[in-house]
């Protein structure tokens, strides 16, 4: 058995492709890159029998060393909110996007197995109508064994930001929706803003939270890095979940010296 890490980055990008291509490109120590907000358009044109011009292709930001798992849309007004990418050198674990349990735009449930068990990591982007929230508190599901609840929550809230002052009953359905799948508020290492307004007046918030398996050891060590926003006005979070590669013990047949 060898114990190794999975490490994950977690940003709402705000639409911003830049920001995407750049983790792909600086972020390699990283498996698993969860993002919100994606960009969602055009790529490029593909041929059609009933346009001159071509269909246009629309999709998000890729590269050869990862691979995305989104939703695809319906149409134009139903572009997924989340995608989730994984590290190619993590094809061994079998991850899936699992639709079959949930499908919607704003949360991105994938799977992958360890020791023939099946985990899984949730990301959610839960817009200021707390759309993703209201799916989960009312569609009944009975998922086991998530590592993982992480994302953008558009919830102030005195549990997470010692800076804000009030109390939200739609914090009490998230505690509720996390406690479900047997997770725990996950308190950073070093408690800071995770979203940073440019507006006077408005102060910088904490809105983007880990849920993580209640008892465990990883609960209240992961990060915030303020120092890597880019051009988002949001800072990444990041956190490291011990997995077992299992390895597979094998003989071969042979023919020892003298013997019958």
């Amino acid at each position: 058995m060898i114990v190794k890490n999975l490490k994950i980055l977690l940003q709402n990008v705000h639409k911003n492709s830049l920001i995407i291509n750049t983790f792909f490109e600086t972020q390699i120590q990283f498996d698993i890159i969860l993002i919100q907000e994606p960009p969602w358009s055009e790529i490029c044109k593909v041929p059609s029998s009933s346009n001159s011009e071509g269909e246009a292709l629309m999709g998000t930001s890729h590269h050869p060393n990862w691979i995305a798992f989104a939703r695809f849309p319906l149409d134009r007004s139903d572009s997924p909110r989340v995608i989730s990418y994984k590290n190619i050198h993590l094809s061994s674990l079998c991850f899936l996007l699992r639709k079959d349990i949930i499908n919607h735009r704003d949360i991105g449930l994938i799977s992958f197995f360890k020791n023939n068990v099946c985990y899984y990591i949730m990301n959610v982007y839960s817009d200021s109508s707390h759309t993703a929230l209201k799916y989960l508190k009312d569609t009944e599901m009975n998922i086991k064994n998530v590592l993982l609840m992480t994302g953008d929550f558009n919830i102030r809230d005195s549990l997470w930001d010692s800076a804000f002052p009030f109390h939200s009953s739609v914090s009490d359905d998230l505690i509720i929706i996390a406690n479900s799948f047997n997770l725990s508020l996950s308190t950073p290492t070093n408690p800071c803003s995770t979203r940073y307004s440019d507006m006077v007046g408005e102060s910088n918030s904490v809105i983007n939270l880990m849920f993580l398996r209640c008892g465990s050891y990883e609960l209240d060590l992961h990060s915030i890095y303020p120092g890597i926003r880019l051009s988002s006005d949001y800072a990444p979070l990041s956190i490291e979940i011990p997995i077992i590669k299992e390895v597979i013990q094998s003989s071969k047949l042979s023919i020892h010296p003298k013997s019958d």
